[in-house]
């Protein structure tokens, strides 16, 4: 009778342990409309399409959108603790902020700054970070340009992040992938746009 009911103790106790493990891995989305999912049908935005893919992949996962419309790299900043709280803590955040930003001429000094403490704020929380990256279109100048598209480069090198170079890589100036304002993807945009980040993410993850 003693050895049945240490048994069954001991089994008991793998209880948690087993639970823990099958809990669902935590990601953050820390980004603006292109996460957020603006124009989209409830469920087409990147983030619910990225979950399931990385669900058919075999990966347990939940994603939080945290993507606000026309939020800059100011408003993430301000947000990123907010965003991040709770249990469990999250295994990876997608940070992709900067493209109002530039949208809105903002100096890319400004927008550094604020990427890096947003990174700054990650890394004491010891979170693993995704940085998804911007290009600036010709039209703003080679000077704003240079500037804005190399932080990134800078900042995933100084904080030793991995970097996805261009979160809207073969989706920008597509106007079959796009909304009508020529800004924001449509849903086939979207798929586009989870099928070449698909691979970072999974790597990031393992990291």
């Amino acid at each position: 009778m003693t050895m049945r009911i240490a048994l069954f103790f001991m089994l008991l106790s793998l209880f948690p342990f087993s639970a823990k493990a099958d809990a669902p891995v935590r990601i953050v989305a820390l980004g603006d409309s292109l996460t957020a999912g603006y124009g989209l049908e409830s469920g087409q935005d990147f983030t619910t399409k990225l979950q399931e893919a990385l669900i058919a992949d075999g990966i347990s996962v939940k994603i939080d959108n945290a993507g606000v419309s026309g939020d800059t790299s100011a408003g993430g900043l301000a947000r990123v603790d907010w965003a991040t709280q709770g249990t469990p803590p999250p295994s990876l955040v997608i940070v992709a902020l900067g493209g109002n930003d530039m949208l809105r001429g903002i100096d890319p000094a400004v927008t550094r700054k604020n990427l890096a403490g947003i990174l700054d704020k990650l890394k004491a929380k010891n979170i693993p970070v995704l940085l998804a990256g911007m290009r600036s279109p010709t039209n703003l100048g080679p000077f704003f340009r240079g500037k804005f598209d190399k932080m990134y480069r800078e900042l995933a090198k100084e904080y030793d992040v991995p970097l996805y170079p261009f979160f809207l890589e073969g989706v920008a100036m597509n106007a079959e992938l796009n909304l009508s304002d020529g800004i924001h993807p449509n849903q086939k945009g979207i798929a586009i746009m989870v099928e070449n980040i698909l691979p970072s993410v999974k790597k990031a993850l393992k990291q």
